[in-house]
């Protein structure tokens, strides 16, 4: 299933490039980067567009790192590589309640349905995919609570990454990531 979605992406993204070329020949620069894969993790391809959604839509905070492009990849990468897992597994799913309840959350932080409808817009999203991705990080949450039950937060959150940096080790991720020139 997951590399049906990476053989669609890859289609989507060709036509939608060839499409630019051929309606606008005149408006793009030779140089100018309309798409591009950054990474290839636990089946799913990972695309710019995806680095930048994550990032616009607060879905994972950068924080202070040096290259925000760069640790928001290596935190998608991380993510579908539990995701890998948790499909294996199949912990329960999340509610309709829980869902409802995260993605209003998120929706509270545009501030109203309409700044958010033009967030996901400008990225090339819908509302479907955004509670999809929600649902997804509750089924990643239950799982992690499930595996790595601990009172010691610090303790946890150890457990956690050193579990990740296996699943690295043991992952084909084919990371091809280098920042943009300045």
């Amino acid at each position: 299933m997951r590399l049906q979605t990476v053989d669609c992406r890859l289609q989507i993204g060709a036509v939608v490039a060839a499409a630019a070329m051929l309606l606008s020949p005149g408006v793009l620069r030779a140089d100018e980067i309309i798409e591009r894969g950054l990474a290839v993790a636990g089946g799913d391809l990972i695309m710019m567009s995806d680095v930048r959604a994550a990032r616009e839509l607060g879905l994972i905070d950068p924080g202070p790192a040096s290259d925000p492009d760069r640790e928001v990849l290596t935190r998608l990468i991380d993510r579908a590589l539990v995701l890998a897992e948790v499909d294996r597994y199949q912990p329960p799913e999340p509610t309709t309640d829980a869902v409802d309840t995260q993605f209003a959350a998120l929706q509270a932080r545009f501030g109203s349905r309409d700044a958010l409808n033009a967030a996901l817009s400008r990225l090339g999203l819908d509302q479907d995919r955004l509670r999809e991705q929600v649902r997804e990080d509750l089924r990643i949450r239950a799982y992690l609570g499930q595996r790595f039950a601990s009172e010691n937060g610090e303790l946890r959150d150890r457990a956690i990454a050193d579990w990740v940096a296996g699943l690295r080790r043991r992952a084909d991720v084919v990371d091809t990531y280098a920042p943009a020139p300045r």
